[in-house]
């Protein structure tokens, strides 16, 4: 298994495809809003606080197209979990894809933790599950922010994203962080 790595702000972002619970596919490459895509990775159905931030996405869908940025909520989870996210937790307008391996998680940087049994919202967790990742992708397929952690808890609030994109496009404001270590 590889090792997680940090991508780089402004540089291309790993190709990734896979399946969305909608029955279409999803490609990074077709993913591409007008201005950014917004590609959020989730831990899974068994989380209360993804449930809270992919809810809190789809309730600022329209916002986010209105800048041009398309959304996507991707797990590890089987189609199975994924569908039950999708009508369990009210995401009928938010696009959600399932399947990410650890591979393709590792190449995106996320880390991986294991399963501890029920959550609080009395599901049991997967095997082995990826923590949360944000990435804004610019229109051209690099990578202008990331948000990469390794709890669940302290994630970035969609009018906090909405502010920093509408002063990204109004000033033209650069990627930060595209210096490698």
């Amino acid at each position: 298994m590889p090792a997680p790595v940090a991508l780089i702000p402004s540089k291309p972002i790993p190709p990734l495809s896979l399946k969305l619970v909608d029955g279409n596919d999803w490609s990074t490459q077709s993913a591409a809003g007008e201005n950014f895509a917004l590609i959020t990775f989730y831990r899974g159905f068994h989380c209360p606080k993804c449930k809270e931030q992919l809810q809190e996405l789809q309730s600022n869908l329209t916002a986010l197209r209105d800048r041009g940025v398309s959304v996507t909520a991707i797990s590890m989870d089987p189609q199975g979990r994924a569908e039950r996210a999708r009508d369990e937790w009210d995401l009928d307008a938010l696009p959600i894809a399932y399947g990410l391996t650890q591979e393709q998680a590792a190449e995106w940087g996320l880390h991986l933790s294991t399963s501890r049994g029920k959550t609080s919202m009395g599901v049991e967790e997967t095997k082995i599950f990826n923590e949360p990742g944000l990435f804004l992708v610019r229109a051209d397929g690099t990578l202008y922010a990331s948000w990469v952690q390794t709890v669940p808890f302290a994630r970035p609030k969609t009018a906090d994203l909405l502010s920093m994109i509408d002063f990204v496009l109004d000033k033209d404001y650069p990627p930060r962080g595209t210096l490698a270590a």
